[in-house]
């Protein structure tokens, strides 16, 4: 089968988006499909045309950028040509385009997938203001020449105003999890690296941004020093010069500069590294604020490694820890209720250890890939492709 994949921002841009497109995208290829990924040229540096894996990746030039937006006069033609040459278009939304190719694949016979990654909120602006409706606008467009819309979860589904009003065509899927474990050489060396000979360690695993709610562990911290007072924070991800996110890493430095050794940045972490991370740490945390965080695929991660995981409870992002048992749920923004389950969690950590089966009995890219699979050629067959 002829796959199709399109989405704004693609790797080497971290999100977690970017990582589920990008399993997705490999996964498939390894199921024997034929795979492209058509994206944006977000960085002059990357090659407009790439093989990842097995999967061919072109990319449209940036003229210029609307916040994190981006106009690319070529995109048109590009995606008009690619949707001929496949079977099935695959939409992953949030992303302005999704009107225009949603209508060009039907009015081209070609079936249509949106999968609805999570919500969209601008910064404050009179242009984001304006922004705000006509990607509304677009995504209602998207929805309905879809012929079937995904979500991470039925909790998140049920509370999303865009996805609720769609449930008549609405599937869940879970997303592709997997990172390899670690061997007792990768954690060793990781272990010597970063100085780890005091406990409890908390890792959190994201980009330094608003959404995150990294302010939350930060005062956190503080709370859980008075009980645990070796207790230590390694972020890993992205955190100098993260797009639109500037200011957010300005206000926040004076925090990290307060802290010192006790907040460690190690950078983006990949493979041997970042397995070697979540095992070392005592515990994993995701103290995300809104419904631009759908669901952190970073807790099923941590889980696969042996490690619980603490998240905010909000729709999807609380699927994980419910599913498994593996963790906690704290209320949103609530640093003292963050510190209390760090807290709970490291000195009880056995309680809530699971076996790395029963996670992904639960979270794998392999059933992910099969369910898109039956999906696909549901679609196709009915359409006669």
């Amino acid at each position: 089968m002829r796959i199709l994949q399109v989405l704004t921002y693609y790797r080497p841009h971290i999100s977690g988006l970017t990582i589920y497109v990008q399993r997705l995208a490999r996964g498939l290829v390894r199921a024997g499909h034929h795979v492209t990924v058509l994206t944006s040229q977000y960085e002059r540096t990357l090659p407009l045309i790439e093989d990842d894996a097995g999967a061919r990746i072109e990319r449209a030039p940036i003229v210029f950028r609307v916040s994190k937006g981006v106009i690319m006069p070529s995109f048109g033609n590009m995606a008009r040509r690619l949707i001929r040459q496949h079977d099935v278009v695959h939409l992953h939304l949030p992303q302005f385009d999704g009107a225009g190719l949603a209508l060009n694949a039907r009015r081209l016979g070609k079936p249509v997938v949106l999968t609805y990654h999570c919500d969209i909120r601008l910064p404050p602006g009179l242009l984001n203001t304006l922004a705000g409706p006509v990607i509304h606008l677009a995504n209602e467009i998207a929805a309905r020449y879809s012929n079937q819309l995904v979500s991470y979860t039925d909790d998140y589904a049920r509370h999303s105003p865009f996805l609720s009003r769609h449930r008549h065509k609405l599937c869940v899927i879970p997303p592709p999890v997997e990172i390899e474990p670690a061997t007792p050489e990768h954690l060793a060396t990781f272990a010597a690296k970063w100085k780890l000979h005091e406990r409890p360690v908390i890792g959190m695993v994201a980009r330094l941004a608003s959404e995150k709610g990294v302010e939350v562990l930060v005062k956190a911290l503080q709370h859980v020093r008075q009980v645990l007072p070796t207790a230590r924070v390694l972020f890993a991800g992205p955190y100098r010069n993260v797009l639109g996110e500037e200011a957010y890493a300005r206000r926040l430095q004076p925090a990290f500069d307060a802290l010192g050794p006790l907040w460690t940045f190690t950078g983006s972490l990949q493979g041997a590294e970042l397995a070697a991370l979540y095992t070392n740490c005592d515990v994993t945390v995701l103290p995300s604020l809104n419904s631009t965080e759908s669901f952190g695929l970073v807790q099923v991660e941590s889980m696969l490694c042996g490690t619980p995981s603490i998240c905010s409870d909000l729709p999807g992002v609380r699927v994980p820890v419910q599913t498994t048992g593996m963790g906690k749920v704290v209320p949103i923004g609530d640093h003292a209720a963050l510190a209390e389950a760090i807290i709970e969690v490291t000195r009880n950590r056995s309680h809530y250890v699971k076996p790395r089966h029963t996670i992904e009995h639960l979270y794998s890219t392999e059933r992910s890939v099969r369910e898109y699979e039956r999906l696909y050629r549901e679609l196709t067959n009915s359409s006669g492709v």
